[in-house]
């Protein structure tokens, strides 16, 4: 009996599920990859951008390891081709914590005197029309402070706009979605991450029947406006939590206050709600609007 043969018939016994690994060797991917025929008209190209870092403060952490994984995808969100990704290390200016090490697996060693050419990484990424990461608050912030460049370009993240919860995932952990996916994977380098989070993003999710990068390309598209509200009574604070609200001390280089992010039709709605349960008074409310341009990055704070 074939091996494929063994494991149909070990799931139709109803009593297993087997976990598939997912080759994630970048010599081994061929754009012939495919989970649907590609069509030539309407294809466009995007990105899968992941990396390891000295630490979680990009203001002092820097990039050891970076990893672009382009796609082609339809305008529904389907994905119809892996390309071979972009895979550089890099040395940082101070030794990599030990923690880091344990973590990744990267040590001084394979770092040591490796650079990332610029010229070369914004010439792989100038094609790319959208740039996803699994947490872009994260790695938008490294990789704008590596290069410009990725400013240009409209980001997505698929731990924040896939509604996972909906479609019946307790976790939006990577490994967590890959084994409900029925796989597993090498995690914890760049690559390997990078290539699990497409497969994910191209399938098909189990209550809607629509793909993860479907709701990527949507939420996009929308503009949102980020609502700050400074100085409020401390007594109210339960009201702004329930409401969605989440607290910024400053520490990050943003303002001081609570903030939300709404989309644009709701943006009445939500400075009628601050003026009337929280501030009970007309007031300037701060507001920035943002579009996928933004969205994740600095300016967006």
């Amino acid at each position: 009996m074939q091996l494929e043969d063994m494991v149909a018939a070990i799931e139709a016994s109803g009593q297993y599920r087997i976990l598939r690994r997912l080759n994630t060797d970048c010599s081994q991917l061929r754009p012939r990859d495919l989970f649907i025929e590609p069509g030539l008209i309407g294809t466009k190209l995007g990105g899968l951008l992941d990396c390891e870092t000295t630490g979680t403060d990009p203001r002092t952490s820097e990039i050891i390891e970076l990893a672009i994984v382009p796609f082609s995808y339809d305008g529904d969100g389907n994905i119809l081709a892996i390309h071979q990704p972009y895979h550089r290390l890099r040395e940082p200016s101070h030794p990599i914590p030990e923690a880091i090490t344990q973590l990744t697996g990267i040590d001084d060693a394979m770092v040591a005197g490796q650079v990332i050419d610029l010229d070369e990484l914004e010439a792989f990424i100038r094609p790319i029309e959208l740039c996803t990461a699994h947490k872009a608050s994260f790695d938008r912030k490294f990789a704008e402070g590596l290069s410009p460049a990725f400013a240009s370009i409209a980001w997505a993240c698929s731990v924040t706009q896939v509604p996972w919860r909906e479609e019946g995932f307790e976790s939006r952990a990577l490994g967590y979605l890959s084994l409900k996916s029925g796989f597993y994977f090498d995690g914890h380098r760049a690559t390997d991450d990078g290539v699990a989070t497409v497969e994910i993003l191209g399938r098909r999710l189990p209550r809607s029947g629509r793909t993860a990068l479907s709701f990527l390309l949507e939420a996009a598209a929308q503009v949102t406006a980020r609502v700050r509200a400074p100085n409020t009574p401390y007594e109210r604070k339960d009201l702004l939590k329930a409401r969605g609200y989440r607290w910024s001390d400053g520490s990050d280089g943003s303002p001081k206050a609570w903030w939300i992010d709404v989309p644009e039709n709701r943006l009445n709605e939500e400075l009628a709600f601050l003026k009337a349960e929280i501030y009970h008074r007309e007031c300037n409310i701060p507001i920035r609007m943002i579009t996928a341009r933004d969205r994740f990055s600095v300016r967006a704070d």
